[in-house]
């Protein structure tokens, strides 16, 4: 399609080069292919939409940043359009050109996050104390899980704060940690215990590795961060149920029954709250609708989604 498409181009006297020679100097035209097409505020499948191309579109873009791999029929691509006009970014893979990146387009640019907002080992061992059981463990994995941290936007004192609890509680925030007695081939494993194959295979498939067939790299420093990233984002929509202090719904999409583990992660929840914006908010939420009480470890993102609406105010 991407192709053919660049013929048709081509045959209107409308290549890339001759678009980009007439586009204004800070930005390039492409054209956009297929409908209903996202334009997402970061480079990231886990970020807002910000709009939706309706069918074919020119876009100028000004840059292009390296984010979440996207597929189609008719290729791969992990860069993404930064595109002014519309606020947002949208994936190559549906720009017509035979390419994976955009040829002649620089990458975006902007400074790193600053370091101080990176996550500590200090930081962690003040927040929860004997639960770092292995600091030096900790410390190791903490590059890669600030990392995991800027690419799902867990970039606010709360949603750091329902990440960290979350954590903590599921391997103490050690990325090589495997369940304890727990020895079926796709037992919890890694940073956020990833369980099932129903959730191996999607996670590898997304990552492109084979999780299926090589379950322990969801233990490797490589992929544990980067595996709690995507479940955290794709798997379910957390970041949401975090901005609203809602820790109850947070456990549920972490999948295991209400009960008194709930509470002792909202525990954990306020006392990072508390080390991050020096006082607990009023309003943290620490029970589930009961609509979320049984185990939600096999619903997929849309049935709990719509499950954590009742009796909700997110939705």
């Amino acid at each position: 399609m991407r192709r053919f498409l660049l013929a048709v181009l081509a045959c209107l006297g409308l290549t890339a080069g001759a678009l980009v020679a007439a586009s204004p100097a800070y930005a390039a035209v492409f054209q956009t292919y297929g409908s209903g097409v996202n334009v997402r505020a970061d480079a990231y499948l886990s970020s807002a939409v910000v709009g939706t191309l309706s069918g074919p579109t020119s876009i100028d873009v000004d840059c292009q940043k390296s984010g979440d791999l996207v597929s189609n029929s008719d290729g791969t691509s992990s860069w993404w359009a930064h595109v002014p006009a519309l606020g947002g970014y949208v994936t190559v893979v549906y720009v017509a050109i035979p390419e994976d990146k955009l040829p002649g387009v620089p990458e975006c640019g902007g400074d790193p996050e600053p370091p101080g907002e990176d996550i500590t080992l200090a930081d962690v061992q003040t927040m929860f104390g004997s639960r770092i059981a292995n600091p030096s463990l900790v410390e190791t994995g903490l590059p890669s899980l600030n990392q995991a941290m800027r690419d799902a936007q867990i970039n606010t004192p709360y949603r750091k704060a329902a990440f960290l609890a979350t954590l903590v509680h599921e391997s103490r925030l050690e990325y090589n940690i495997r369940e304890i007695g727990d020895t079926r081939p796709y037992g919890g494993r890694g940073y956020i215990q990833l369980t099932g194959d129903f959730n191996y295979g999607p996670a590898g498939q997304y990552f492109g590795i084979d999780l299926l067939g090589n379950p322990d790299l969801a233990l490797s420093l490589q992929w544990s961060a980067p595996i709690a990233r995507w479940y955290w984002t794709v798997a379910r929509d957390i970041n949401p149920y975090a901005d609203n202090l809602d820790m109850g719904r947070v456990n549920a999409a972490i999948g295991y029954p209400a009960g008194a583990e709930d509470q002792r992660r909202c525990d954990s929840f306020k006392s990072a709250l508390n080390y991050l914006t020096g006082s607990v908010p009023s309003g943290v939420i620490c029970t589930r609708p009961s609509a979320l009480n049984a185990d939600t470890t096999k619903l997929t993102r849309t049935q709990f989604a719509t499950l954590a609406k009742q009796g909700s105010g997110l939705g």
